[in-house]
């Protein structure tokens, strides 16, 4: 299986010539959803759902489908009817030849004063693990390769850190990156290297590796 970072949140995965992508978003690509057998959407947040990203790579495979949770789904259903499937925790689906599980209810807290929505996050094949905007942690499960949320309005780096290591994962890949500047990246690197007990990788937009 490899695994292609796009812009913030967003990343494809391919095998057996089949394409996931995960969260393509208002920061990420335009075409980040383009070529997509399945389409997954942790949450409504428009860094991570952007209806016009989804409707371009739906276009341009009258076969893909999409899995996402209520709180998406009841937003576009009705755009792409038949092809829109509702996920919560603990289901398990095949999309595209990949297994999935869905792990998690709802989104980090941002600040009191703001209702928290719902959110999940999906492990891919029993190894790769995106957990959207929470640090949720799949329990029971193996983690291979954590898709890292490093910096956001929800999240301070000693969470992040904890969180890594209470995951355990093999390899630490870095997403929703957006809003680090790059004279900062260098710092966090240096932070979550040492202190995170697990690989760490930083992967530029467009940039392949293999995971299992």
């Amino acid at each position: 299986m490899e695994l292609t970072k796009k812009s913030h949140a967003c990343v494809r995965l391919e095998k057996d010539g089949r394409t996931l992508v995960i969260d393509p978003g208002g920061f990420s690509e335009e075409d980040a959803a383009l070529g997509a057998d399945a389409i997954l959407i942790t949450h409504e947040h428009a860094d991570h759902f952007d209806e016009g990203r989804l409707r371009a790579g739906m276009e341009h495979n009258p076969a893909a489908e999409i899995w996402t949770l209520a709180a998406v789904a009841d937003q576009i259903a009705g755009a792409f009817p038949g092809r829109v499937h509702t996920v919560g925790e603990g289901d398990t689906f095949t999309a595209a030849g990949f297994e999935v599980e869905v792990h998690g209810q709802m989104h980090a807290v941002i600040h009191p004063d703001i209702p928290r929505i719902t959110n999940v996050g999906y492990l891919v094949d029993g190894a790769v693990f995106h957990p959207g905007d929470a640090l949720t942690v799949p329990e029971g499960r193996t983690v291979d390769t954590l898709l890292l949320p490093v910096h956001a309005p929800w999240n301070k780096v000693s969470e992040v850190i904890d969180y890594l290591r209470e995951v355990g994962p093999r390899r630490a890949v870095d997403i929703h990156d957006s809003l680090l500047q790059d004279h900062a990246r260098p710092v966090y690197d240096r932070m979550l290297g040492q202190l995170g007990r697990a690989e760490h990788d930083r992967l530029a937009a467009g940039e392949r590796t293999r995971v299992r």
